[in-house]
This record gives C-alpha cells, sequence and structure tokens, in this order.
C-alpha cells in the first residue's frame, strides 16, 4: 500500500494580506516537499456542513458562512482573515481530513497527508482564531467515531502552538486521547500541564522556548509514548505543525527534520502496534518555507517507509 496525499488548488486561493505567515505560497513549498514522492494523490472533497456541525454550532456555521466578503479580505481577528474562496478552502480542509479517515479505515491505504489551508487548530467552537476557521483534525476524530464507529482515537499535535481549538472541541469527550505538545509561554497562552479535559483525557505538554530535538524526544519518550500506548487507539490522528522547527519565525523551539522524522517513526510505531498502522496527519503551520518543504518531505517520507 502506498500513502494518499489530498491537496486541492483552493487551498492556495485562500488569499491573506501581504506580510501575513499564512500565506499561499506554503502551498507550493508543500508541493515542492513532496515532489517525487510516489503518493496517490487525491482532491480534496468540499466537507459536508453535517461534518462540521459535529464540532460546531449552526450559529457559529453561519457566521463564518456570512462574513466571507464577495471582493476584498475581512478581519475576523487580528490574525484571521477571509476572502472569496476563503470558505472554499476551508471546508476542502474538513472535506480532506474526512476522506483521509475514510480512506484509510477502508484499507486502500496505509495512511494520508492532507496538506491543506487555513490549518484548523486554533478554532474553537465559537471562535475563528489563529489563522483557523474550522477544528479539521477535531472534525475528523468525530467522523471516525460517530459515522465509522471506533471507540479510541487518538490526536497527537506537535505543531509549536497549543492546540487550543482541538481541546475545546474535545473538552468532554471521552472516546478521544488528545495530546499537544507546544512552546510555552507562547501564543495563545493555553495548553499548560494542568489542563486535563473533563474526563482526564488530554495530555499537555509544554516545552520551554529553546527547546532541541533530545529535549523533545525525553518528553515524548517519558509522557507521550507510554500514554498512548496504554490508550490503545484504533486510529491515530496527527496535527502536523511544522512551525516547531529552528527556522521558523513565529516561535522558538530548535526542532530540525531529523525530529520530525524521528517523532513520526515513533507515533507510526504505536500505530503499527494498536491499529494496523492506520494514521492520518493534517497540516497545521509552519511559515519558513524552505523548512516547511523540508519538514513535509520527511514527515510523510517516513509515512511512505512504514507503508511498504
Amino acid at each position: 500500500m502506498t500513502v494518499a496525499w489530498f491537496t486541492h488548488p483552493a487551498f492556495a486561493e485562500h488569499a491573506t494580506p501581504e506580510g501575513h505567515p499564512e500565506r499561499p505560497e506554503r502551498m507550493a513549498a508543500v508541493a515542492a516537499g513532496l515532489d517525487g514522492l510516489p503518493l496517490d494523490r487525491r482532491e480534496a472533497p468540499v466537507g459536508d456542513w453535517d461534518e462540521v456541525l459535529r464540532c460546531h454550532p449552526q450559529a457559529y456555521v453561519d457566521r463564518i458562512r456570512a462574513a466571507e466578503p464577495a471582493m476584498g479580505a475581512v478581519a475576523l481577528d487580528p490574525d484571521t482573515w477571509m476572502a472569496p474562496g476563503s470558505l472554499e478552502a476551508a471546508l476542502r480542509g474538513v472535506g480532506g481530513a474526512c476522506a483521509a479517515v475514510d480512506l484509510v479505515l477502508s484499507g486502500e491505504v496505509a495512511s494520508a497527508f492532507v496538506g491543506c489551508r487555513p490549518p484548523g487548530h486554533h478554532a474553537e467552537r465559537e471562535r475563528p482564531m489563529g489563522f483557523c476557521l474550522f477544528g479539521n483534525v477535531a472534525i475528523a476524530a468525530k467522523r471516525a467515531l460517530d459515522h465509522h464507529g471506533l471507540g479510541r482515537v487518538a490526536i497527537v499535535d506537535f505543531d509549536v502552538h497549543h492546540g487550543n481549538g482541538t481541546q475545546d472541541l474535545l473538552w468532554d469527550e471521552d472516546r478521544v486521547l488528545f495530546v499537544s505538545s507546544h512552546q510555552m509561554p507562547l501564543y495563545p497562552g493555553t495548553g499548560a500541564a494542568d489542563e486535563n479535559g473533563a474526563h482526564g483525557q488530554i495530555l499537555n505538554v509544554p516545552l520551554r522556548p529553546g527547546t532541541g530535538g533530545p529535549e523533545m524526544r525525553e518528553a515524548y519518550e517519558a509522557q507521550v509514548l507510554p500514554r498512548l500506548d496504554a490508550f490503545r487507539p484504533e486510529l491515530i490522528l496527527i496535527s502536523a505543525g511544522f512551525d516547531a522547527h529552528a527556522a521558523d519565525p513565529l516561535a522558538g523551539l530548535n526542532w530540525r527534520e531529523s525530529d520530525f522524522r524521528w517523532l513520526t517513526g515513533r507515533l507510526c510505531d504505536v500505530a503499527a502496534a494498536h491499529c494496523g498502522g492506520r494514521v492520518v496527519s493534517t497540516l497545521e503551520g509552519g511559515y519558513d518555507l524552505a523548512a516547511l518543504a523540508a519538514s513535509v518531505a520527511a514527515h510523510v517520507g517516513v509515512l511512505l517507509e512504514r507503508s511498504a
């Protein structure tokens, strides 16, 4: 089997103001990183509103739909913008994540990577923020649970920023183990170690500024991997943010491509032990274009190696 790569031109049509770090050129960087890899390239479909409503209330959906301008750009908050085409891009992020879950659970591919923008892990139930409109990975988890009937889904978020949106959307969901490693202090200011969810099913692993690969690996070996093994997930979802890279302009961790490669391999080890290797990865952050391309190549390269 191989690895599916979900993408679509609409992801590059989501326009942000000049100088904004979450820019369309990120999609070209992802494509450059994956160029030449033997992936099963798929078009990310437009997500169904019913999927969005698994996590966001109707009033929020109505507000986001009404916010998209006919021309120009509008700010939903100081960081989060919509322009013509933004809604389609966000819905294709949802659709790509859900289609990836369907494909992996069908057994047609071993794993999948959804290279989408805008990202999703900062979007709360009723609040767009941090460049994000809809909680892609949380919605994908709910599809795996409620549509496919799984009982245990794990989400690992290694973006440099805390996945506050995913945490908010799944705070009371005892069928999901949500793990987030992130720099602290840093935007959005959440993700303390004592934020554990309504059922103790959330594990936050704050990392000090300057944390490099060796310290990250120690934290994962000591805290994250034993927790995943004890949970025995039937599917692993990854919020794959690459802004913990030393070259990234928005934060201060010091990871390298080799660290993303190691971490992906260890998550694949857990997937092999408990869920037949089933992994779905969805792009979050990563704002230095060269580092993004190299890190995505390292991450997806491991998924390919493990699919053989």
